[in-house]
């Protein structure tokens, strides 16, 4: 298989070029919004949820309830994937994006508008599960969307460069969640913040939502799509058409992504989970701490493009596949030492090891994929990682770390980067620009 050029075919109609600068910051805004959303999510299912949307009494039980919530977004991605994505490869990338932003958005606003446990007893952990789902149907579709609007409006050898702008969308979108949350612990009382004020970040995602769409709708349509377009190469059904012919590419695909997403939410929601209620640190000291860790998940994402554009996105997956298993052995003995020093090392080092995996994810996941099914395709592997090594991931490693020890959560991760190490070696032929 090759890369779908950027070129118009012969004869093709002419397509206004969007301008870099447009696409580059509609694939971050949107990225942003919706990591954003996502995250504030994860923050609260932590710190909020366990104490207002689930019956009082164990406390220890909400956290779990609350965490088994956080998962079934990953459950919805794929199916967000395949609805989008049929869409995405049907219809073109613009108009499908802007529908996972709403869809997105409006879930986010609505979880921030619901009734609590005490006012509405098991009907408000339904509605909480309900508008997660959401959530998760609408980053299943934005993914892959931002990705080939950022890479398909690429010049040559500039694509995992141009790949990295939505990826820069995660860290961006944790900060400004993590960020919030402490700003209304600065700003309020418990009492005030647990009453109502944790209400305010969801619902101030109407603002961004609103930023987000009105970049999306001034852009035009993909090169690589418009070529799909006048050649008449669309597919009638992208899901199946991806499941019949390009089997081979979704499993190592999603084998590829699973260490990227293991070592970021055992970064994220355990480790904020572990340190607040199991090594001492107040909800404020460990969302700070997160927050300067994640300046080097931000920092560490451009020189992964470059490193990807120059010696190819599955070399660099692969040396960092294998950082990651080493740094799996040091899990426990620097985050179980529970020391400021220890601690802030170890989430600066697993920052830097989730920039270096994350930043040219998304360029070669697209690359697996002609551009006929590319965003289904693209979308369903980056979902289905998801769901195998992101959903239950925090729940394994509380249960890990509750009944063995932090070093076996540790091994839980060295395990999955072996994981993503050996497809990648094993996609050596599959990928077309790696």
């Amino acid at each position: 298989m090759s890369v779908a050029s950027s070129t118009p075919a012969p004869g093709a109609n002419p397509v206004p070029a969007n301008k870099p600068r447009t696409v580059l910051f509609a694939s971050l805004i949107g990225t942003t919004i919706e990591f954003y959303d996502f995250y504030i999510y994860a923050t609260a299912a932590v710190l909020v949820f366990p104490r207002l949307f689930f019956p009082a009494g164990d406390p220890g039980a909400a956290v779990l309830q609350s965490l088994a919530t956080f998962a079934i977004a990953f459950f919805a991605r794929p199916v967000g994937s395949a609805v989008f994505g049929h869409f995405g490869d049907r219809i073109g990338r613009k108009a499908t994006l802007v529908a996972a932003l709403l869809t997105m958005g409006l879930s986010t606003v609505l979880i921030g508008l619901l009734p609590t446990y005490a006012q509405a007893g098991v009907a408000a952990p339904l509605l909480l599960a309900l508008c997660r789902f959401g959530q998760g149907l609408g980053l299943g579709g934005e993914w892959g969307g931002a990705v080939l609007l950022a890479t398909e409006n690429a010049p040559p050898g500039k694509r995992a460069w141009y790949g990295m702008f939505p990826q820069l969308g995660a860290p961006i979108g944790f900060f400004l969640s993590g960020g919030t949350f402490l700003l209304l612990g600065e700003l309020m009382s418990d009492a005030a913040f647990f009453s109502y004020g944790w209400r305010i970040p969801f619902l101030a995602s109407a603002l961004l939502v609103a930023v987000g769409l009105y970049v999306r709708l001034k852009i035009t349509e993909t090169p690589d799509f418009q070529k799909v377009l006048d050649s008449k190469a669309r597919v009638k059904v992208p899901m199946v058409a991806v499941m019949r012919d390009h089997r081979r590419a979704l499993v190592l695909g999603t084998l590829i992504a699973l260490a990227t997403f293991v070592v970021f939410y055992l970064m994220t929601v355990f480790a904020l989970s572990w340190g607040t209620a199991q090594l001492g640190f107040t909800r404020q000291q460990f969302l700070l701490l997160q927050l300067f860790a994640v300046l080097f998940f931000a920092l560490t994402i451009p020189p992964s493009a470059l490193l990807a554009d120059s010696r190819g996105r599955r070399t660099a997956m692969m040396l960092v596949s294998g950082a990651i298993a080493v740094f799996g052995l040091l899990y426990g003995p620097l985050f179980g030492s529970g020391g400021w020093v220890a601690v802030t090392l170890f989430m600066v080092l697993g920052m830097c090891l989730v920039g270096f995996t994350y930043g040219p994810l998304g360029t070669l996941l697209a690359e697996l994929f002609p551009a006929e099914v590319r965003y289904t395709g693209a979308s369903l592997t980056f979902n289905f990682a998801s769901i195998l090594g992101a959903s239950l991931a925090p729940y394994i490693a509380m249960w890990l770390g509750g009944n063995y020890g932090l070093e076996y959560v540790g091994y839980y991760l060295s395990a999955a980067a072996l994981i993503s190490l050996f497809a990648l070696v094993a996609a050596g032929k599959q990928t077309r620009a790696a």
